[in-house]
């Protein structure tokens, strides 16, 4: 067994990986494009991410390989022969188990100490390409805003010599009002040798430049003036780092995402206690803020001492009327009590919702660093579901290759995908408890497993329609129907008297069931009736009778026989006492 699952399982796992990595791709291509970044570089980066992505690579895999190796098993009759030979589905799959437990425990230190390391180089690592400035490749015709403070368009260029021609230079880099326009017939650019430099090399043209003095105010600058120069040749020179600079790793580093699980721990509780410190220092300032002007305290002396005690709370005999405080020598003192006192609510509220803001992004800092630490054991927990859910759902569905057992694999785990997005995204905004949300498809995804392998115990069949069908159906109390023919040869004769005696012993018993289920009260009818426990006792004489009766040569008795349901129920209780009745005076 492990001969077979571990080559599946190396190459469904790097080819998972690699589709996920295209993925990572896809979504920073942008970022990478145009940056003149070195092999070494994008190779580093794409090792670091290929790391990162193993907990969404590693499951799949795990699945994919499962589905792979029991439906070869179950297509070549191989299982089959080992449950002949008396071997379980549970002794098979036990190398596959021990091994799942190792991959398990190797996946959470995976987590917690490979993970951190790698998600902190591989950002830093992206942050720096973010910030390394673009190749200059300057198209024709149109301007190019990539060079920082700078615009240009170019008319025409020659790709072998790089000499651009027709030039327009939009130069910006003292300010819009300050803009330079230079027009130039030709220029190239190249870069000084620490490549922090652009330097431009024009010739034959002319430069337009406004003469600002910032001394003097805006209004005095009307009539600006202006200076004009005509050059054959110029030099310019502008900041352009075309280096690639590395970060510093500290500050990727003491994030979520660079921390391991004692490092997490810590910082929840460093958040903690800031949250719990401001909380305190807030709810102190409400206690003592005042209310109209009275301070909730007041100081007495008592035995010759200060005292600050509370004050006494203030009771009115009537309600206050609020129009009488609008009651003032003129209207515009009135309108000034509720400027004033718009203001100062506005400015309450203001206060407040800063403070709350503030309460709201520790709240989230700690969600943040709660959810981190729960991913660290979800990965472990997902590839023993997932194999629980592949090894028996191959071992069922008996398909091998990779046809069938990718697209059931692509099924679970776009739902599994789906319903782990949706519980990290309710945990990280507070809509559910942090191990609520993150545990949220494990909670989903486990009793599906418990019910694959239950079912591949059994050799039950899952993906029987028919069972289904005849499930609901006997749930509603219909059963199937039987279908009972005149036997050409009969090895035995029916004898009227025995028949005749043992249909009215039968319809005694059903008439019997019929008087109990009458006198019990309703929630006790309702629950015999779909339980079927009030005619447990009438499946086993019915079997008989009708066992009897089938080598009867009497068309009608045979039809009769066919209106008995296979398992018989209390709502159904009535029509089998009026066919038995019928039986009854047919064999008379």
């Amino acid at each position: 067994m492990l001969q077979r699952f571990l080559p599946l399982l190396a190459m469904t796992f790097f080819i998972c990986l690699f589709i996920v990595l295209m993925q990572f791709l896809w979504r920073f291509v942008d970022d990478l494009v145009g940056k003149g970044l070195s092999v070494d570089v994008i190779g580093e980066l794409f090792f670091y991410a290929a790391l990162t992505m193993v907990p969404t690579a590693l499951p799949l895999a795990v699945l994919l390989a499962s589905l792979m190796v029991f439906g070869n098993l179950g297509e070549k009759f191989e299982l089959t022969a080992m449950k002949a030979s008396g071997i379980s589905l549970f002794k098979i799959m036990m190398p596959l188990i021990w091994l799942m437990v190792f991959i398990a425990i190797g996946a959470f230190f995976f987590q917690n100490n490979v993970l951190p390391v790698a998600q902190t180089k591989m950002w830093t690592l992206m942050f720096s390409v973010r910030q390394k400035s673009p190749e200059v490749e300057i198209p024709e015709r149109s301007f190019y805003d990539q060079i920082p403070n700078m615009n240009l368009y170019v008319e025409h260029k020659n790709a072998e010599t790089g000499m651009l021609y027709d030039m327009i230079i939009y130069d910006l880099s003292r300010g819009m009002d300050n803009t330079r326009v230079i027009l130039a017939d030709s220029g190239q650019f190249n870069f000084t040798e620490d490549k922090t430099r652009l330097f431009l090399d024009l010739h034959s043209g002319e430069m337009f430049e406004n003469m600002r003095d910032n001394s003097l105010g805006s209004g005095n600058q009307r009539h600006l003036p202006f200076r004009r120069e005509h050059f054959t040749r110029k030099e310019i020179y502008f900041p352009f780092d075309a280096n690639f600079n590395r970060m510093d790793e500290g500050g990727v580093r003491a994030l979520y995402v660079g921390q391991n699980i004692s490092q997490l721990r810590h910082s929840i509780d460093s958040i903690g206690r800031q949250v719990d410190s401001i909380g305190n220092e807030f709810a102190h300032e409400l206690l003592n803020a005042g209310t109209f002007g009275l301070s909730p305290t007041v100081t007495v002396r008592r035995n010759g001492e200060m005292v600050t005690e509370p004050r006494r709370e203030v009771t009115v005999e009537k309600p206050l009327d609020i129009d009488s405080f609008f009651v003032s020598p003129s209207p515009s003192s009135a309108k000034t009590y509720i400027t004033q006192a718009l203001t100062r609510a506005k400015r309450q509220k203001q206060e407040y919702s800063f403070r709350s803001l503030m309460f709201e992004e520790q709240a989230k800092m700690m969600r943040r660093h709660d959810i981190e630490m729960q991913k660290k054991f979800t990965l472990s927990f997902a590839c023993l579901i997932f194999f629980f859910i592949g090894a028996p759902l191959g071992a069922i569905i008996k398909k091998g290759g990779i046809g069938t057992p990718l697209i059931i694999s692509v099924i679970l785990f776009i739902i599994y995908f789906i319903i782990d997005n949706a519980g990290y995204k309710a945990a990280r905004d507070g809509k559910l408890e942090v191990w609520q949300g993150i545990w949220l498809s494990t909670a989903v995804l486990l009793p599906l497993g418990v019910f694959f392998t239950y079912k591949a115990v059994g050799d039950s069949a899952v993906f029987n329609i028919d069972a289904y069908r005849n499930f609901f159906m006997r749930l509603r109390g219909k059963g199937l129907e039987r279908n009972l023919t005149l036997k050409e040869v009969r090895m035995t004769e029916v004898d009227r008297t025995v028949a005749l005696d043992m249909a009215t012993q039968y319809l005694s018993m059903c008439e019997s069931a019929a008087a109990r289920l009458a006198g019990a009260s309703v929630f006790t009818r309702l629950y015999r009736r779909l339980s079927g426990t009030g005619t447990a006792e009438l499946r086993q004489p019915l079997g008989a009778m009708i066992d009897y009766l089938s080598n009867s040569s009497d068309i009608y008795v045979i039809n009769y026989l066919n209106q008995y349901p296979f398992r018989p129920t209390p709502r159904r209780l009535d029509s089998m006492i009026e066919t038995t009745r019928n039986l009854i005076r047919r064999l008379e």
